[in-house]
Formats: C-alpha cells, sequence, structure tokens
C-alpha cells in the first residue's frame, strides 16, 4: 500500500466517514436497476448510427429490400452475441466483459490485445465520432443551407466530452440519469419518425421497397453488415459494469433481451419509415438520412429533428465513457495497463482517473481529421474481438465444465455466431483489402507494447518512476486501490 493510500484512508473528516459506513469498502458499488441496465444499452447502441448507418447499408446491397434483410439480420446476430455474453457475464462476474472472458479463457497475450485495440483505438475513436455528430447536429438549426464550421465543431465535441467526464467522476447515479433521459428522448425522437413512416405506408407510399439492383458481390453484401453492426454497436455494453448492476444473474440476460430486442425493432421500422419517402438515390445522397427525411416531411419545424439527433448522440457519448472507463479499470486489475487506473476516487466512489483517460484519449483524437478512416480500419478487429470472446463459450464448457453457470446457452448459438464472425471479417477483405492491411498493422503494433511493457521486467528506473507518477496522482485526484469486503 502506498503512503498516498494511507493518508487518504485515515483522514478524519466526518464526510469521509459517513461515506465509509455507508459503503464498507472503497470499490465500485451495484447501484444499477434493470431499468439502469436496459437504457445504458439501448443509449449506448443508438447513437448517430440509425441516422447515417442506412446510406452505408444501401450502397452496398443495392436495393431497399436487401438493406432491410441486412438490418434485421444484424438485429438477430446482435442478439445471438448478447446471449453467449449472458452466459459468460453470470459465469465471470469480472468488470471488463470480453477482455475478462479473453483473460480467463486464453491467457494475458490475446486479452492484451482485445484490450490494446479497444481502449486506445476503437473506444476513444467511437467516442470522438458520436462527440462530432451531436456537435454538427446542435449546431445544424444555426447554419440550415451548408455545414458548421469545423472548428466550432470540433470545440463544441470537446465540450460535450468534458461535461459528461465530470458528470461521470462525480456520481454514478448521475451518469445514470444522464443515460434514462437521454435514451427517453431519442426514442421519443425515433417513435416520430416511425409513426411518420406509418402515416406514410397508409397512403400507399410503398414504391420503393423492392429488391431492384440488389448486387450479386458476397464480399459487398458482407460488407455492408459492418455499417448495420456499427450502428448495433454498444450491445454488450452492460457486461462492462456487471460489478455495479443490482442481481446480475436475473437482470443481465433480461436488460440484453429487452434492450437489443426493442432496438431492432426501432431499427428496421426507422429504416421503413425512411424509405416511404426518400427514395434510393436520394439515401446515398444523404449524408445523415434523418435530417434529408426531416427537410421533406418536416417543415417549417424540421430543425427539430437534428436537435433530437443531437440529444441522441450526447447520451451515447455518456454511455461509451461509462462503460470504456471500467474497461480501463479492468485492465489495469490485470496489470496490462498502469496501475493508477485500478484507483477510485474516496469520496464519490467513481474509477475517476479511468474516466479521465478516457477522455484524454478521445480529445487527442478530436485534433485527426482521418478519424472515420481510422475506425473503418479496425472496425473488423472488432468483431474478432468479439468473435474470440463468443468461442470461450465453448471452449470453457470442454476445459471448465465445473464452473458455476447460471445460465447455459445451447452450443448452436456460439457456433453459428462465430462462423457468421469468420464470413463478415474474411469475406469483406476481398472488397476493401487495403482496409484489412492497415488494419491489421494497426492491432499489430500492441504485440511489440505487450513483450517491452508487460512480458518482460520493467528495469528498476522505470518502475521507480512508475511508482512516483502513482503516488503524485494519487495525491492530485484523492484517490485509492479498491479494497475486497471481508
Amino acid at each position: 500500500m502506498t503512503e498516498a493510500k494511507q493518508e487518504y484512508k485515515e483522514v478524519p473528516t466526518k464526510e469521509a466517514e459517513e461515506v465509509k459506513d455507508d459503503t464498507e469498502v472503497v470499490g465500485l458499488k451495484p447501484k444499477m436497476t434493470l431499468l439502469n441496465g436496459i437504457t445504458v444499452i439501448v443509449g449506448s447502441i443508438i447513437g448517430s448510427g440509425i441516422f447515417i448507418s442506412p446510406t452505408g447499408v444501401l450502397k452496398d446491397t443495392g436495393s431497399v429490400g436487401m438493406s432491410l434483410i441486412v438490418w434485421i439480420i444484424s438485429g438477430l446476430f446482435s442478439m445471438v452475441g448478447a446471449y453467449c455474453y449472458a452466459e459468460l457475464g453470470c459465469m465471470i462476474q469480472k468488470t471488463g466483459a470480453d477482455y475478462a472472458y479473453i483473460m480467463v479463457t486464453f491467457g494475458p497475450f490475446l486479452a492484451f490485445m482485445r484490450l490494446w485495440v479497444e481502449c486506445l483505438i476503437v473506444r476513444p475513436c467511437s467516442q470522438t465520432i458520436v462527440a462530432l455528430t451531436f456537435s454538427v447536429y446542435i449546431m445544424k438549426p444555426f447554419f440550415p443551407d451548408c455545414d458548421p464550421p469545423d472548428d466550432s465543431a470540433r470545440l463544441l465535441a470537446a465540450v460535450c466530452i468534458l461535461i459528461l467526464t465530470f458528470i461521470n467522476c462525480w456520481n454514478v447515479k448521475w451518469a445514470t440519469r444522464v443515460q434514462d433521459i437521454f435514451t427517453g428522448a431519442k426514442l421519443f425522437a425515433l417513435a416520430v419518425i416511425i409513426i411518420t413512416g406509418f402515416v406514410q405506408l397508409g397512403r400507399g407510399q410503398t414504391q420503393y421497397f423492392t429488391f431492384d439492383n440488389t448486387v450479386d458481390d458476397m464480399s459487398r453484401i458482407a460488407l455492408s453488415f459492418y455499417s448495420g453492426l456499427f450502428a448495433y454497436n454498444g450491445w454488450n455494453y452492460l457486461n462492462f459494469v456487471i460489478e455495479e448492476l443490482k442481481d446480475p444473474v436475473n437482470n443481465l440476460p433480461k436488460a440484453i433481451y429487452i434492450s437489443i430486442s426493442l432496438v431492432t425493432v426501432v431499427y428496421v421500422l426507422a429504416n421503413v419509415a425512411f424509405y416511404t419517402t426518400l427514395s434510393p438515390a436520394e439515401v446515398l445522397g444523404s449524408s445523415a438520412v434523418a435530417v434529408t427525411f426531416a427537410d421533406r416531411l418536416y417543415r417549417p419545424v424540421e430543425f427539430l429533428i437534428p436537435v433530437f439527433v443531437a440529444l441522441s448522440t450526447f447520451g451515447s457519448v455518456n454511455g461509451i465513457l461509462f462503460t470504456s472507463s471500467r474497461l480501463f479499470y479492468a485492465g489495469a486489475l490485470e496489470g496490462q495497463m498502469p496501475e493508477i487506473l485500478t484507483m477510485i476516487q474516496i469520496k464519490r466512489m467513481t474509477p475517476t482517473p479511468a474516466v479521465l483517460f478516457m477522455a484524454f484519449l478521445s480529445l487527442i483524437y478530436l485534433g485527426s481529421s482521418n478519424i472515420y478512416a481510422l475506425i473503418s480500419y479496425v472496425g473488423f478487429a472488432t468483431w474478432v474481438s468479439i468473435g474470440l470472446a463468443v468461442a470461450c463459450v465453448p471452449w470453457l464448457r470442454y476445459t471448465a465444465p465445473n464452473l458455476e453457470r447460471p445460465i447455459k446457452v445451447n452450443l448452436f448459438w456460439p457456433i453459428i455466431y462465430i462462423l457468421a464472425t469468420i464470413v463478415i471479417t474474411i469475406v469483406p477483405m476481398f472488397a476493401a483489402p487495403v482496409e484489412t492491411g492497415i488494419g491489421v498493422g494497426i492491432i499489430s503494433t500492441g504485440i511489440p507494447v505487450y513483450l517491452i511493457f508487460i512480458k518482460m521486467r520493467k528495469p528498476e528506473i522505470i518502475r521507480r518512476f512508475l511508482n512516483n507518477f502513482t503516488e503524485a496522482m494519487q495525491k492530485m485526484m484523492m484517490v485509492v486501490a479498491a479494497e475486497k469486503k471481508q
């Protein structure tokens, strides 16, 4: 135990004593209800994807009919993956989700590679993209005929990230309340779009629902799932905060099933609504389908849709930040990230260093103009990693049959999921070999990092520097390592 840790544990303030009496030990607390769990998943999934991805899906499928099939299959694919994650989450109840599952099943190297890609590239890039989407849409009413200024969008995105960083550092309940409120706002916006779609169907607007011009290249069809699955990305986020979920054995599977079923229905109906009004050519020519849809039908209040999209993405940024900070925390507990990320704020009981680190990386990516390309380079790696986590289910059935499994899935489902993952990651390599090659190169940078900083013994001077850095950060943020109940 460091001197800083001893110092802060012995501060005899009344507030510290009250916190200690109320929580018993310093650590992450199970404060999230079933409703909170549902809103974390729904809020993390429904961000900018449903308002942008229809264009990408249609481009690679060629027809409205096939694009709707891709949206449905993407939802079912996510449901199967979530079903497998329910067994893993209840069997291995550790913060970190698939990182923890891969660590237990396949060892530290593959777990670190998952951590490397997810923490340093995918999560902060995703958060930055969604924050930029928020800023562009919130300013859209002021720039109706042109794109908002780039510098203003970046600055507002930074403000969005910083506000949510403060909330997540200050109080877990505040963070979940933000998720609850903005999840409700985005569902309201989508409900307006879906109801409008039903009205349009009632008027006989079905001329675009055909399979005309469907592409016959299977690699293109497989590539379309990247856009579809990007919109569903986030279905596994609740597993990252399972230590903070009340009664996880009951609430985790319920939250997963309810959330993904709801999102799948909403996504398919929203796409149906778009195509009752917009032709395939209009969708392909739009960078934000929902705004184009609103311009056609909601005048003179069409500015409300960009505002609702901004609310949607604000909640999504919060969901990504809330769950990603727990992934950093889990990686640090395993010794694969700096020790300071294991620390908990002694008064607020939040993983403050991990939250700040996630925000810091996201702000760095705001300085890049190529983050969209970067996230596409490593998009396939995300599904490879999730497929590897799902492979833990059959592997542990064989190697550790006596582990307690409150939920036990039929092995048919993880095998189907693994085979589908292979298809949607290998086949698109032929359609986009350059992007895939760059993605593999980015992922490979984690190999020397693992060998030098984790596998090999650190020199004494580096260990001393890291210890001094950790103590200095502890004193600055008033954090200590999480304690275990006796």
